[in-house]
């Protein structure tokens, strides 16, 4: 009778065991998944702000940065940016004459419009237009790389020309590989998605920018 009671016992464990063990082999790839997409949607976004700082960056001296630090201390401690803005003069507009079908230089020419220079702070001029809603900290922030939280590394930002129909086109990426991004997540699992991106020939990790063509556009949009 004992050991009857004790095999049920152990039958028991034992059940217990492969229910755990099938929840765990389950659940684990569906939290990977889940971690997987965090880290997407919070690297998207710090790239998608490096990228509204390198277009400034470029309005500004005509070129793209491979420097974090350059990016950040000439956009925010530079005093002014030189901004052209074309305003209308609207009372020398005679009735009879319709700006809008005149080229700009036409206008300008006629004193229909008039240049204007103005002088103002790069980042604050971002945040005037809604394309930047962070503070000095958060910026300076972003070159970090938002995991794994026990690390602190920069993402990998670059900055060059190409030649392209015989001019000299600035350009700019800025990225993050996914084995570091995933590195403190299960080794197997990480290994089986940079398998999976390889075989549908997609880069394995996060960027914005490219070295080798003249464009802007992030991999994870």
């Amino acid at each position: 009778m004992k050991s009857r009671t004790l095999i049920q016992i152990l039958l028991g464990v034992v059940i217990i065991g492969l229910i755990v063990w099938l929840y765990l082999s389950i659940m684990q790839p569906v939290k990977f998944d889940n971690e997987y997409s965090q880290r997407r949607v919070a690297c998207a976004e710090k790239l998608k702000a490096i990228r509204t700082l390198e277009e400034a960056y470029k309005n500004t001296y005509g070129c793209y940065t491979g420097s974090f630090d350059t990016l950040f201390n000439r956009l925010m401690n530079e005093d002014s940016l030189r901004i052209v803005n074309k305003k209308i003069n609207y009372e020398k507009i005679p009735e009879d004459v319709d700006i809008n079908e005149m080229t700009e230089s036409e206008a300008i020419k006629a004193g229909y419009k008039t240049l204007v220079t103005e002088y103002v702070n790069p980042i604050e001029n971002l945040r005037t237009n809604k394309k930047l809603n962070l503070t000095n900290e958060e910026i300076l922030n972003l070159r970090y790389v938002p995991y794994p939280t026990d690390k602190k590394y920069d993402f990998d930002l670059k900055a060059g020309f190409i030649e392209k129909s015989g001019y000299q086109m600035p350009v700019f990426e800025c990225l993050v590989n996914m084995a570091d991004l995933l590195s403190d997540l299960d080794e197997q699992l990480v290994i089986n998605k940079l398998a999976e991106l390889e075989q549908n020939h997609r880069f394995p990790g996060w960027k914005v920018g490219d070295m080798t063509q003249a464009i802007t556009d992030g991999n994870f949009e």
